[in-house]
């Protein structure tokens, strides 16, 4: 309880800072001036209509993409394994870019739409990676997860450059700039159309808990203790494909956030997922917010995505725990 009061008030720090940081300086005072009615209308527009859905936006794709690696992780005895490598969100993507060339991406039906969309891209391609990388005499072996999810990934990203081509100019800037992570141009349509998700997702993982602890024991000692193994895995599987597919669905490609997360809530609170469940949701809002904190003010006036700051970190990160992996 300790680690989580901790990191409550490490993330409720970070939001602060970032509701200061931006073109337009924001002192901490004056941000509790404007959350209790007494800002100006420039002061509004900047902190109600800009920074807050973006860094709530922030916080519950960073909540939502570690809890799918923390559950991926554990179905799998995989320490490797992350939505974006298993080609969870290059499945959610080419579903996305499929939708982009058919219809206009800023109406209502299409902010509604996409979650579900991204929900069957990456379903089929979390299916297909498992199909694949499963067999009947070994189960399913961690290093076959991996290789299998990288050429998913690689072939649908190939799909993904090959549709780009036929793009108009405005659909193209979308498309790149979703793809490479960047958490710009949301509002509270957006919050809107991913709280939902969380809403209903993050309680029911939170709920299966002791089934992902007996997982992590493996297939044996879950097949002991009278559990349907098979299902349940199939159950936490679809779970955290959703979760992955509606928080890409609204931030776009940002990797590694699953692989990373779980393995500092680990550290910090041991392998029981009664407490690194929660952790995970916490590290992963902190350090996505952080992130596109760094991602919009390091750079001024441009903007680095925020996907991009997380593979700066990720990708050497990544090769560690390949070279240290049995």
């Amino acid at each position: 309880m300790t680690v989580l009061f901790t990191l409550s008030l490490l993330l409720a720090l970070v939001v602060l800072i970032s509701m200061n940081q931006g073109y337009t300086r924001l002192a901490p005072f004056d941000i509790l001036r404007i959350l209790f009615g007494g800002g100006s209308h420039q002061e509004n527009l900047v902190l109600f209509s800009f920074r807050l859905p973006r860094i709530v936006i922030a916080m519950l794709v960073g909540a939502g993409l570690a809890l799918s690696g923390c559950i991926i992780q554990g179905i799998s005895r995989n320490v490797l394994a992350d939505p974006g490598l298993l080609g969870i969100n290059a499945g959610a993507g080419l579903l996305v870019v499929l939708f982009v060339l058919l219809l206009p991406v800023k109406t209502g039906l299409s902010l509604f739409a996409l979650p579900f969309l991204a929900l069957i891209g990456a379903g089929g391609a979390a299916v297909l990676t498992y199909i694949l990388a499963y067999k009947r005499q070994e189960g399913l072996l961690p290093i076959r997860l991996i290789l299998t999810g990288i050429a998913v990934h690689a072939g649908i990203s190939a799909a993904m450059i090959v549709l780009t081509i036929v793009l108009d100019e405005t659909q193209f800037y979308f498309i790149a700039v979703w793809l490479a992570g960047q958490i710009w141009g949301v509002g509270w349509p957006q919050v809107i159309a991913l709280l939902p998700w969380l809403l209903v997702l993050v309680p029911y993982t939170c709920y299966k808990a002791r089934v992902l602890d007996v997982l992590s024991m493996g297939e044996e000692v879950a097949w002991g203790l009278g559990m349907t193994v098979e299902w349940e895995r199939r159950v936490l599987l679809t779970v955290a494909v959703a979760l992955a597919a509606a928080c890409v669905s609204v931030s776009g490609g940002i990797n590694f956030v699953g692989l990373i997360v779980p393995h500092l809530a680990r550290r910090l609170v041991g392998p029981g997922h009664r407490s690194l469940l929660p952790s995970s949701a916490l590290i992963g809002a902190m350090l996505v917010v952080l992130a596109d904190m760094l991602a919009r003010t390091i750079a001024q006036p441009a903007e680095i995505p925020a996907g991009i700051m997380f593979a700066i970190v990720g990708a050497p990160y990544f090769l560690v725990l390949l070279a240290k992996s049995k």
